[in-house]
């Protein structure tokens, strides 16, 4: 009991709660707003009214994330002052600023545009709503840009001094916010966001064409979706990979705890598969493990020479257990992302993509499964720098703030329940909107622009398979 009242321990178990709960918003943020900005490109481009059906029906869903993405936001803001004030008094010149541009270039920017965008459509010129929608779009890719290079720099950092008082001083803008890990994540987040959403709009259309197979909407949503799932998860496993060999090299206990990899392999490291990872036998129980593999993924060579956990003082590592199921969940989750994407382009090639169920019910199925994923990928990075919370410069117990246990589980247990009523119910009315089928609304279409090639909004609904 008196280690579940460890006021270091409460802490960070609210910041992984709320930001568990955060980080599910920006992900959508992030990708529907790019998927909107192609979608009305689209309509632009070729005049065809699905895209604006579909731009409609998504952009509702885009305000209601976005609405809980910032009030879930500025909530966490607030703990660097009431959890870890140690850390923001320590930190606070490096962090402060770097989260003050985000405010200042990638809020104001989502910010002043959302209004036109969402409101606008039949009030400002095509093209200016177009403009508004891309610069919501490219706010969102700013936010996370700012974002991960704080949480870069707090991985690896690099471009400060420690004055007298342990203060870290920026001395390079530059050098901290490029640092070493930074594109790796930065790509690896983005990647996350995109395949996340067209998880969940290839959900949405999956469940409407397991109703109707000849629903436009859905047939277009889904056929979008499905390109994204086959042809952006190698990217993603590809980038994983590159990121995975950036963090051996700057974080290598991290990746050895990812692994299970407690002894020193001088001859090749197997691939643990599965097992019970133990901080103190230092072993993983029971484990299923393919001989070499570890080194061919980790040194690209079979016979590499890779260290164990046990070549580190035990002080360093982090809860094994805890990371080596998180990381196997995100990386199975990939593999379940690319095995519905190789699907999809089998259906396509045979013609089925619109009348396989059991793709459509797969597709239903992995609906959520990219929130998990980006989550799973969150707890492996933040649980697999512990001790750290400035990777090997500051330690999280050290940068905690002096409050009472009780007080932090008291703040804590509001906050589960608080979060599980407002942040649920928002969620529920998201999914009872992506229940309703999208609908043509031809009555509120603003004038059309320019068809391409001799395209009419009437024959491409009248014609459904040209949206495949």
């Amino acid at each position: 009991m008196a280690s579940l009242l460890d006021p270091v321990l409460l802490a960070r178990a609210q910041f992984g709660f709320t930001i568990s709960f955060h980080f599910i918003f920006p992900a959508l943020s992030i990708g529907l707003a790019n998927y909107l900005m192609v979608l009305e490109g689209l309509w632009l481009r070729t005049g065809r009214a699905v895209y604006l059906d579909l731009f409609r029906y998504w952009l509702k869903i885009f305000a209601i994330g976005f609405g809980m993405g910032v009030v879930s936001g500025v909530v966490m803001s607030y703990q660097f002052g009431t959890n870890w004030s140690v850390y923001s008094a320590r930190a606070g010149a490096v962090i402060g600023p770097l989260m003050a541009y985000e405010v200042m270039t990638a809020f104001f920017l989502e910010a002043g545009f959302l209004g036109v965008m969402l409101f606008g459509m039949a009030k400002v010129g095509r093209r200016l709503h177009f403009m508004a929608t891309c610069m919501v779009a490219l706010g969102t890719l700013i936010s996370a840009t700012w974002i991960i290079a704080v949480n870069s720099w707090m991985q690896t950092p690099a471009g400060h001094a420690i004055d007298a008082a342990g203060r870290f001083v920026p001395v390079s803008w530059p050098a901290i916010i490029f640092t070493a890990s930074f594109p790796y994540r930065l790509v690896h987040t983005v990647l996350a966001a995109f395949l996340t959403t067209s998880l969940l709009v290839g959900a949405a259309g999956a469940w409407h064409l397991l109703k109707d197979r000849d629903n436009p909407q859905a047939r277009t949503m889904f056929s979008m979706a499905m390109w994204m799932a086959a042809l952006v998860t190698p990217v993603q496993i590809f980038a994983g990979d590159q990121h995975g060999l950036n963090t051996l090299e700057h974080q290598p206990i991290k990746v050895l705890a990812m692994e299970g990899d407690f002894d020193p392999s001088p001859d090749g490291a197997h691939l643990v598969l599965f097992g019970l990872p133990s901080n103190e036998e230092a072993r993983v129980r029971g484990e299923v493990a393919i001989p070499k593999l570890g080194s061919v993924i980790l040194k690209h060579d079979p016979d590499a020479p890779l260290q164990g956990l046990k070549d580190f003082p035990r002080s360093e590592w982090p809860p094994v257990a805890i990371i080596f199921w998180s990381f196997r969940i995100m990386v199975g989750l990939g593999f379940a992302m690319l095995g519905l994407g190789l699907w999809s382009l089998i259906a396509r090639w045979r013609g089925a993509l619109y009348s396989w169920a059991w793709l459509h019910r797969a597709a239903v199925l992995m609906g959520p499964m990219g929130f998990v994923a980006v989550i799973a990928g969150w707890v492996t990075t933040e649980v697999g720098r512990q001790p750290w919370v400035i990777y090997g410069l500051l330690r999280t117990a050290d940068a905690v703030s002096p409050v009472a246990a009780p007080a932090v589980a008291t703040s804590l247990l509001v906050f589960v329940v608080v979060y599980f009523i407002v942040f649920g119910a928002g969620i529920v009315y998201i999914l009872r909107l992506m229940a309703s089928p999208p609908q043509p609304d031809e009555q509120t279409v603003p004038a059309m622009p320019q068809r391409a090639a001799g395209i009419t909004p009437a024959a491409a609904i009248a014609d459904p398979a040209k949206e495949g």
